[in-house]
């Protein structure tokens, strides 16, 4: 059977793809920085030419990068809390606050060099096309724990008084640093055993303790 030929704008958007998962794919092994469109031409296969026609420079490759992140990250995390909201249990949001947790943890593993793309850009003291991105995926993201913590809130699940911005920003902050601790010591797969304890002892501090 013929193989139905592919248009060019399905052929751009194959070698697109191609382009930022090779990469996701190299930021795992060394910073972003030091990966050359060359390097990127290589992984693919084509010439270093050919990855112009297809991304006008190398920051729009990484911004490419961000945009699949953001998209492919927000939808494992909405799918967990999805996965919770039909429960015939019942909606309880603190244990779909633990699944985005480790669903996030699950992403991470998977995809390596992603803390690295987004580190990098956070670090850059002017505001970048890149660093922007990276600032509305976690405007995004904590949106989602800030629903799920005031969800919590009304549920009566949480201690008096809990400050959701700081509980909101701690729970990020959890992640973040499982994450830099993996990029510090060794294997990111280790976090997949941490993360449990971790996020165990985050919610033992907002929670609404049971009384005797």
């Amino acid at each position: 059977m013929p193989r139905t030929p592919q248009s060019p704008r399905q052929a751009t958007d194959i070698r697109q793809a191609s382009l930022v998962e090779a990469a996701l794919l190299q930021a795992a092994q060394r910073s972003p920085a030091d990966i050359t469109t060359g390097d990127l031409a290589a992984a693919v296969g084509i010439t270093q030419g050919a990855v112009f026609r297809h991304f006008p420079s190398k920051d729009a490759i990484w911004l490419a990068a961000l945009d699949w992140v953001s998209e492919n990250l927000m939808e494992r995390l909405n799918a967990a809390v999805q996965a919770r909201q039909s429960d015939s249990a019942g909606f309880d949001p603190l244990a779909a606050l633990q699944d985005v947790f480790i669903a996030h943890v699950d992403f991470v593993i998977a995809h390596p060099g992603v803390p690295r793309v987004v580190f990098q850009e956070l670090q850059h003291a002017q505001e970048t096309a890149l660093k922007v991105a990276v600032q509305n995926l976690m405007q995004r993201y904590r949106a989602l724990v800030m629903g799920l913590l005031e969800s919590a809130q009304a549920n009566d699940l949480l201690a008096p008084k809990t400050d959701l911005p700081s509980a909101a920003l701690l729970f990020l902050g959890s992640i973040q640093g499982l994450v830099m601790q993996s990029l510090i010591s060794g294997p990111v797969q280790a976090i997949a055993v941490q993360a449990p304890g971790v996020f165990a002892i985050y919610v033992r501090g907002i929670a609404r303790q049971e009384t005797s």
